[in-house]
């Protein structure tokens, strides 16, 4: 964005604070300008967000038909920001919106942004040149009725209900994926461990059955949390007193903007105290991290599992994706679950992040719902990213190593208490013990006790019977 370059057409607006010269075909205007210039911080701008623009677009379209209904706003300018906003909701002229993610001013800058470009995309359906807004005002006619501190809240939790919908199916993929590696491995025997040493006997389905129980569960809990999101303080104006605002504007604002964005959304009983209030980000975030440390966990276990080939446990393989090492030849890295790794780290931090700006809110506005907004949409969009990833360049294409699996269950102490209740506590302790000492196998030493015959033990030693409850086939 180039100011008064003598080789391209300018237009001038004006502020409070004085004339600016403008790109003659840019759509935003004086305030998107100074913006710009006040908070040269991330590079990155709120067009980063397409949800964002959309529910921006979405609110303005529902303000109009509202002000419209109400005798506020006469039909041709109705129908021009109607124009706009559809264009805006299509996906087009999205590089309009240059105002960086991190702004002071509670998400003024935003607010204005928006007015601007609706404003002039609006000039341009009436016949009249961009800037013209004695026809069309940004303020007055794009923004009447409502206030940044009620659009720009409303924004994030229409944006942030759309994000999460991308989450929710993205996760849906990732925990059918274990699913199915859940039935695949139900039959292969492997030894379960508690702090990192030997337990007792599972399959490798009920493994991998818990990954896929576990995202079950995320799901339920964002699908609760983003009902928060539901909940707006439109209508409230600028403290949440409704001031400028007609009395029965707050209720059809609502009515329209459900119908327009197809979410389902209600006015907040007090407007007041939603004006104020963060806790629906904080809530959501929460849950955020949740799914984070889940999914890190999850991926520290298939790291560990895989570790090898030759010096680790080499239960699992996942698949090569690349070069692992510029000096190692052969060496192969489990690079997707580190990335979700890293993903996890990083929603960790938002959610610090975004504590840390609600805790800090004063008397009738948060003032820090920009870097909320930010942290927010990171999260989601990092971590539906990182389930799509994991679910079809890694976990899809897992293979086990059954014999190494078998083996290493028939080599166990742990399998010492899966025999107890057959051989007995004292003679599974003594098999234990020598098993240790003499660095023998548990399986062996059954045999060669004549505590049990070799067909009992491999009786015994089915997935079946040993990796859930039941009586024991066999009595000692």
């Amino acid at each position: 964005m180039t100011e008064g370059n003598p080789l391209l057409p300018t237009r001038e607006e004006h502020d409070m604070l004085g004339e600016r010269e403008l790109p003659a075909q840019a759509y935003y205007g004086i305030h998107t300008l100074r913006a710009v210039e006040n908070f040269p911080i991330t590079e990155t701008s709120i067009s980063d967000y397409p949800e964002l623009i959309q529910s921006l677009a979405c609110i303005k379209q529902a303000a109009a038909l509202s002000n419209h209904e109400l005798g506020l706003l006469d039909k041709t300018r109705t129908e021009a920001i109607i124009s706009a906003c559809k264009t805006l909701r299509s996906g087009e002229h999205h590089d309009q919106f240059l105002v960086d993610v991190i702004q002071g001013g509670a998400g003024t800058s935003t607010n204005m942004n928006a007015n601007e470009v609706i404003a002039n995309l609006g000039l341009e359906v009436l016949g009249r040149v961009k800037g013209d807004y004695v026809c069309l005002h940004p303020n007055e006619h794009v923004n009447l009725s409502q206030s940044t501190n009620d659009v720009y809240p409303t924004a994030l939790k229409l944006s942030a209900c759309l994000g999460i919908m991308g989450l929710l199916e993205a996760m849906g993929i990732l925990q059918r994926a274990f699913q199915s590696k859940a039935i695949e491995f139900q039959d292969i025997l492997k030894m379960g461990r508690t702090q990192l040493q030997d337990a007792v006997p599972m399959t490798l389905g009920q493994e991998f059955g818990v990954y896929a129980e576990t995202l079950g569960e995320d799901i339920e809990r964002l699908k609760e949390a983003s009902l928060l999101m539901r909940e707006i303080n439109l209508g409230g104006t600028a403290i949440g007193t409704g001031i400028n605002a007609h009395p029965e504007y707050s209720g059809l604002v609502c009515r329209h903007l459900s119908r327009i964005a197809g979410v389902e959304l209600m006015t907040a009983p007090n407007l007041v105290e939603a004006t104020q209030d963060c806790g629906a980000f904080v809530q959501l975030s929460g849950v955020l991290k949740r799914i984070a440390i889940k999914l890190s966990k999850t991926c520290n276990d298939l790291r560990l599992l895989s570790s090898g080939p030759r010096a680790g446990l080499n239960e699992i393989n996942l698949p090569s994706m690349q070069a692992g090492s510029s000096i190692m030849p052969g060496k192969v890295n489990p690079v997707i679950p580190e990335m979700v790794n890293q993903v996890a780290f990083e929603v960790i931090g938002n959610d610090v992040t975004i504590s840390m700006a609600a805790e800090s809110g004063q008397l009738q506005l948060n003032a820090f719902e920009p870097i909320i907004g930010h942290s927010l949409f990171k999260s989601i969009t990092h971590l539906r990213n990182a389930c799509a990833t994991l679910a079809e360049r890694c976990v899809v294409g897992i293979s086990a190593n059954p014999e190494m699996l078998r083996a290493q269950v028939e080599n166990s102490i742990g399998l010492a208490t899966a025999l107890n209740p057959y051989l007995g506590y004292d003679n599974a302790t003594e098999v234990a013990k020598v098993a240790l000492r003499d660095n023998r196998r548990v399986y062996d030493l059954v045999l060669e006790s004549g505590l049990l015959s070799k067909q009992q033990l491999d009786e015994i030693l089915q997935p079946g019977i040993l990796t859930s409850p039941r009586m024991p086939l066999l009595h000692p």
